[in-house]
């Protein structure tokens, strides 16, 4: 074999095995991009998924009130499950559950589909005092507690109601601390010392009328 062809089914060779590699390359990258995880909390467990779980506390940081969980549980079993707890590790809180059509009780997540919990509609899981049992950009732990798949832990990230998390915070926002509040009757809280009190219906008696005139 002359050099020239020596070199010419050497170039080849080189170039032959460099488009395996680089298709190998590329089939390796599909599959990895095909099992990249999101960029947020999730976990399984059996039949059980939960994605997306967010603790959503008020929207400022000085506000006392009540914190929700939210998150997507899918169910890739045949068999309904329910959601009966949901607590938050390490700090004695349970949230309250409430189905999305009536009062409080366990979440149904059905066979073989999903449910949103928190937000307009959906399902909703609060925790009545959010500041006690959590603090915003920590990682919380969470024990979700199904009918028979049993516990399923989880880091949720702790989130105040704003921007994006908006629509799905708390929908008990309370007012500023220390700022005055009007009661329901309307009456003042104290007593003037002067003989013109107001009545009991807020308005002014006759004789405060005639002295004004």
């Amino acid at each position: 074999m002359s050099r020239s062809l020596r070199r010419g089914v050497l170039a080849a060779t080189v170039l032959s095995l460099s488009i395996a590699t680089l298709s190998a390359c590329a089939a390796g990258n599909d599959a990895q991009t095909l099992e990249v995880k999101p960029d947020n909390a999730a976990t399984s467990v059996g039949d059980i998924k939960i994605q997306n779980a967010n603790v959503i506390t008020q929207p400022e940081v000085d506000a006392k009130g009540p914190a929700v969980v939210s998150a997507t549980v899918f169910n890739s079993g045949d068999k309904d499950q329910k959601l009966t707890a949901i607590s938050v590790d390490g700090s004695g809180q349970t949230a309250k559950l409430a189905p999305a059509d009536h009062g409080s009780g366990p979440v149904t997540v059905p066979a073989g589909g999903s449910v949103v919990i928190g937000g307009e509609g959906n399902p909703s899981a609060v925790l009545a005092s959010g500041r006690e049992a959590v603090q915003d950009g920590n990682a919380q732990p969470l024990t979700f507690k199904f009918s028979s798949t049993g516990q399923v832990r989880i880091n949720a990230y702790v989130v105040p109601a704003k921007n994006y998390f908006e629509g799905y915070g708390p929908s008990q926002v309370p007012s500023p601390s220390g700022s005055p509040s009007p009661s329901g009757s309307g009456k003042p809280s104290g007593k003037p010392s002067g003989s013109a009190s107001p009545s009991g219906s807020g308005k002014p008696t006759a004789a405060a009328d005639h002295a004004e005139d």
